[in-house]
């Protein structure tokens, strides 16, 4: 029982019918100059005076209004409209300008179906209300006022004072229902006429893939600068810390290794940053590669009291620049990852091998360094293994990592040359 009022009055309907409104009244330019169109053809002079000549000059603005839906705002308007005035679901609708022709004929004739339907419901809503009204007091104002009520004698009785109220009403519940039914018509139209294209759903998930492909580039370019750097920088601390008193030139040298860490992360995050604010893309973000920075990042890597074997079997400078880039970041988080889970103090017993070479056609890089260290330095680990072996697919490469003969490996290959 409540289903039947709501689809007549609820919000839905009501905001729907406002929709409809808006339609009448965008609807009223174009019927004026179909006036000046109809009135002269026919020689009238007061077109609205005339039921059938008004709805020939509406059916006369109905084609004008459809040539001027082909301006770009159209459809962005529209489906704003639609949008929060019909419920359709936002992702339905297209709130870009319509480019191809079949995309400017659809969203043509839905400004046209609004624009009609629109008038129709409007003039229904200023005409229909007021005879009701006048319909429900027709009893009253008879009984009060005789002589007001002019009826013609073949109407002139007491069923017809009766009835009056009813149709009143009925008339009312009818404008409501054509408003709900006119409302609902759109509603279910306009994905079809206002959605996207095909074309407009492909530039859609190319900016979505876009987009994702920027934020994991960040994410991994964060991830391995800043959390090497707090890594290093912690165990750099806790070596200072133990060796204090004894060792003050060990102290001094873990002290420089925490102030060129810090500045240099420092300034790879403003670089990062810089990305998220300028809209660059995610190449331009200046990064250290094998060349530039592979003696620093061994020598602060030592400065935490890890002892690091490195082996050279290629000449860094000789290196693309994308490779050199996305290598020093593989080496850098491998190096990370055995600052947490080695410790200084197995680094120093065992050590971590770093080998560079050159293997055929690929780069080699392989990091090993023992499993009989301490618990990691920060809990719950992090996601440096998945961001190498994404750095090393994207440049058509191999990742590996896994325990082998009591040591934990890292091996990743990489082509020699940047990709296309």
């Amino acid at each position: 029982m409540r289903a039947f009022p709501r689809a007549l009055f609820g919000r839905r309907a009501r905001r729907r019918w406002i929709h409809l409104i808006l339609g009448g009244a965008l609807a009223m330019p174009y019927v004026f100059v179909g006036q000046l169109v109809v009135g002269p053809a026919v020689d009238a002079r007061y077109v609205f005076q005339d039921l059938f000549l008004q709805l020939a000059s509406f059916a006369v603005g109905l084609p004008l209004a459809a040539v001027t839906a082909l301006f770009p705002l159209t459809r962005p308007l529209e489906s704003g409209a639609v949008r929060w005035l019909c419920g359709v679901a936002p992702d339905l609708l297209a709130y870009g300008p319509a480019r191809s022709r079949a995309a400017k004929g659809r969203t043509a004739a839905w400004f046209t179906l609004h624009l009609g339907l629109g008038g129709i419901i409007s003039g229904m809503s200023l005409a229909l209300p007021p005879f009701a009204v006048f319909l429900i007091l027709l009893p009253a104002l008879a009984r009060f006022h005789a002589d007001a009520v002019d009826l013609p004698a073949s109407l002139d009785h007491t069923w017809v004072y009766a009835l009056a109220p009813a149709v009143g009403v009925a008339s009312l519940l009818a404008l409501a229902a054509c408003a709900a039914g006119c409302g609902a018509l759109l509603a279910r139209w306009a994905p079809a006429l206002l959605g996207p294209a095909p074309e407009d759903r492909l530039a859609a998930a190319e900016r979505r893939a876009a987009d994702l492909a920027v934020r994991n580039r960040l994410a991994r370019e964060l991830h391995d600068s800043v959390g090497h750097a707090l890594s290093a920088v912690t165990l750099q601390a806790s070596a200072a810390r133990r060796v204090l008193d004894s060792d003050p030139e060990f102290v001094r040298e873990a002290l420089a290794a925490i102030e060129d860490t810090t500045r240099r992360t420092v300034g790879e995050l403003d670089a990062v940053l810089g990305v998220l604010r300028d809209g660059d893309t995610p190449g331009t973000a200046p990064a250290p590669t094998l060349d530039a920075d592979l003696g620093g990042l061994l020598r602060r890597t030592r400065a935490g009291g890890l002892r690091v074997r490195c082996e050279l079997g290629v000449d860094p400078a000789a290196l693309p620049p994308l490779l050199s880039r996305e290598a020093y970041r593989i080496v850098q988080e491998g190096l990370s990852n055995a600052l947490r889970h080695g410790g200084p103090g197995d680094g120093a017993d065992h050590g971590v091998a770093l080998r560079v070479a050159r293997a055929g056609d690929r780069l080699e890089i392989t990091v090993e360094n023992p499993l009989t260290g301490s618990a990691p330095c920060r809990p719950g680990g992090g996601h440096g293994l998945r961001g190498i072996a994404d750095r090393a697919r994207l440049l058509g490469g191999t990742s590996e990592a896994g325990p082998a003969g009591g040591m934990w490996r890292l091996r990743v290959r990489l082509p020699m040359k940047d990709p296309a």
